[in-house]
């Protein structure tokens, strides 16, 4: 038979392995299941400046690495698989991967989410390079320069607003004659000189060697295409959640971010949500770290509550 996991958590984002680290603290037994590696989104930071205890800042990958290792010293399994489906409830649990079916008491999805690309040359070469997704942080390395955001929405329109108080010009680009972002974000975008609106235009390159220098954009009514000099490109298209696997099985928002309680519980007894793949205000490394946290204590009360 099959051995059976109090805590079987679905993604190695910060999410993930701080849960993983507090659940297998605790003597639960507890497995990681990740398709991939260790870290999720913050593998892509250069740099984390805006993660306590690290004045200097630290790379995604190496703080990654550290939780890894924290999480096994306490016990904490890690399982390269990728899971397709999970049926039950209630403290008992089957999970079907590519590999093989797991059995656990109580689930935690952790799968986080993905920011969505507008696949463009010479995005992918130079994410990290001066491409970036996330004004919040990254935005500091780019003190005094000229930047763009590629979106039109609240959360392009957010970001251009951060990023004037930082950048020295920031150039806001979208593809329609008006932004989709609110009203009183759309007035306050008018008044501030640092940004200047660039619509009815879609990036159609990135260049630069070893590091941006500009983009190349087109005016999407003339078919006129102009090059802009500058330091950074922040996309802010958006985020999908990676929660296809479960969207028959858990309550979700139109995006497919998944709905939780207050304790992090879902929709079904017995399996939680944390970290970015859950519907939240913010999603940082930091409040990835605090849901794995909350989210363990929120399991040991469920599994002391079904306890025989």
């Amino acid at each position: 038979m099959s051995q059976i996991y109090d805590v079987l958590i679905i993604g190695a984002g910060p999410a993930g392995l701080s849960a993983a680290i507090y659940s297998a603290r605790s003597c639960l037994k507890t497995a990681v299941i990740e398709k991939i590696s260790a870290g999720g989104m913050a593998l892509i930071i250069d740099n984390l400046e805006n993660y306590p205890g690290f004045p200097d800042g630290i790379a995604g990958y190496e703080l990654a690495a550290k939780m890894e290792a924290q999480a096994k010293k306490f016990g904490t399994e890690f399982i390269a698989d990728e899971i397709l489906e999970i049926k039950g409830a209630g403290g008992s649990f089957s999970v079907r991967g590519l590999g093989q079916t797991y059995q656990a008491k109580t689930i935690l999805i952790a799968t986080g989410s993905q920011y969505q690309k507008i696949n463009v040359p010479g995005e992918a070469e130079l994410t990290g390079k001066g491409v970036s997704y996330c004004a919040t942080c990254d935005g500091s390395f780019f003190r005094g320069l000229k930047v763009a955001v590629v979106g039109g929405g609240n959360s392009a329109l957010q970001e251009a607003m951060y990023l004037s108080r930082i950048a020295s010009q920031v150039y806001l680009i979208h593809r329609r004659d008006a932004y989709r972002g609110s009203k009183l974000l759309q007035q306050r975008l008018a008044a501030n000189s640092k940004i200047k609106p660039v619509l009815d235009s879609v990036v159609t390159g990135i260049f630069g060697k070893g590091k941006v220098e500009g983009v190349k954009v087109k005016n999407v009514k003339t078919g006129v295409e102009t090059s802009l000099e500058l330091e950074g490109v922040f996309i802010a298209a958006g985020q999908t959640p990676n929660t296809a696997f479960c969207k028959n099985l858990l309550k979700q928002d139109e995006k497919g971010y998944i709905i939780v309680e207050n304790s992090l519980s879902t929709s079904v007894d017995g399996i939680f949500a944390a970290g970015d793949c859950r519907v939240t205000e913010l999603r940082q490394v930091a409040t990835a770290v605090g849901d794995g946290a909350l989210v363990s204590e929120s399991i040991d009360k469920f599994l002391q509550k079904i306890k025989v």
